[in-house]
């Protein structure tokens, strides 16, 4: 049986990677921290996933283990040497907590015999295989970095699939909806003697891919997030609910549609059936999509290259609509939450220096014409209209 060594057991290891390899043909190694959920793994050998469609189908995956990478890094490390394929799913934050494992593993296997590999990290980051080899590079030297090159592939790809989780007898059980897509880059990879992942889509072109999911498909939940928060509303279906927020939402990815069309030359046609089926995803009633969870990180995600910035710089520079982008970033900088550091931070921010500064502190934008129309929106907001909007 092929063997995958799977870099964290959080929900999508378990509910969409680890659960695709196994159904692949895959027996599944999941390497992470979390003693109690590795024991739960082990004593099975199995673990549970819930689709969130209509029956709430439950699946059993088989054939898995795993390791702590902690107190067990001699056994993650002969993982690594005897795996066909290396992947990940542990934040983006925490590649560099990985590599130095990873660096001794690959080492170690290069040692003993010259098959290629692949390792791919699916984070909800761009080129987050790049990121990780990086992280590789600053701990091998100049000699070892080249014997890796020559055999292990970093191919990036493009992940998409609500996981959440809940309590169960067992501990935590993924819940997934039934989308999802994971898109390699093919052009990346080294090994091609196993089998292509069925479910797995393969491209020569990442990027694509990785700004429609983040520009549409992030930007929007975000937004979706950030309405529901001015609102009193809990989970984006309920939000969804409101006509209004709907009404917004479509019409803020119909807007920021037209970077990834006019960048990558896309149907507009398609682009318009994607943003529905996204929609749809969105407001699935089996789901219960906590807005707080959506909308954390807000300084992240209003940053200058992030989900709701880089479309609105875009798309103002072309001198296209963007009313909507900027009633979003105006949204996202009067998300308040008091368990979020970074929401503290903003808002502790905004009260010292005022808006104006705040957009050009955290989003960099500097074009004034832009800054005023974001400002509009967010005294709107503030004082209670979303509805003109």
């Amino acid at each position: 049986m092929m063997k995958a060594l799977h870099f964290g057991a959080g929900n999508i290891g378990k509910g969409f990677i680890g659960n695709l390899l196994s159904k692949n043909g895959y027996e599944v190694c999941f390497v992470d921290v979390n003693q109690e959920m590795i024991d739960r793994i082990n004593r099975r050998n199995s673990y549970s996933v819930e689709l969130l469609d209509e029956n709430h189908t439950v699946e059993t995956i088989f054939s898995v283990s795993a390791l702590n990478s902690i107190i067990q890094e001699k056994k993650v490390i002969e993982a690594i040497v005897s795996a066909d394929i290396i992947t990940t799913s542990v934040g983006v934050a925490n590649l560099s907590k990985i590599s130095k494992v990873l660096a001794k593993g690959l080492l170690e296997r290069i040692a003993q015999n010259e098959k290629k590999i692949d390792v791919i990290a699916n984070e909800n980051a761009i080129n987050a295989s790049s990121t990780l080899k990086k992280e590789v590079e600053k701990i091998v030297s100049s000699k070892e970095l080249a014997q890796i090159n020559s055999l292990v592939g970093f191919p990036n790809s493009a992940i998409d699939r609500l996981a959440l989780s809940k309590k169960g007898a067992e501990g935590d059980i993924a819940l997934v909806e039934p989308f999802f897509e994971w898109v390699i880059n093919k052009s990346e990879m080294v090994n091609f003697d196993l089998p292509l992942i069925s479910g797995a889509t393969y491209v020569e072109d990442l990027r694509p891919y990785i700004e429609r999911k983040l520009y549409i498909v992030n930007m929007g939940h975000a937004t979706t997030a950030y309405l529901a928060f001015l609102l009193g509303e809990p989970t984006i279906q309920k939000a969804l609910r409101n006509q209004n927020v709907e009404r917004i939402v479509r019409s803020v990815m119909v807007e920021a549609s037209q970077y990834i069309i006019r960048t990558y030359r896309s149907d507009s046609e398609k682009m318009s059936e994607f943003i529905e089926k996204t929609l749809k995803r969105f407001k699935n009633s089996n789901i219960s999509d906590d807005i707080l969870r959506v909308g954390r990180s807000p300084i992240r995600k209003l940053s200058y290259e992030e989900r709701l910035v880089k479309p609105a710089r875009e798309l103002f520079k072309l001198g296209l609509p963007v009313e909507n982008l900027a009633a979003s970033i105006a949204a996202g900088y009067l998300f308040d939450s008091p368990e979020d550091e970074e929401s503290i931070t903003l808002q502790g921010y905004i009260r010292s220096n005022g808006i104006d500064k705040a957009v050009s502190h955290f989003s960099r934008i500097e074009n004034v014409k832009l800054k005023v129309m974001i400002k509009k929106y967010y005294d709107k907001m503030k004082n209670g209209h979303i509805a003109n909007c």
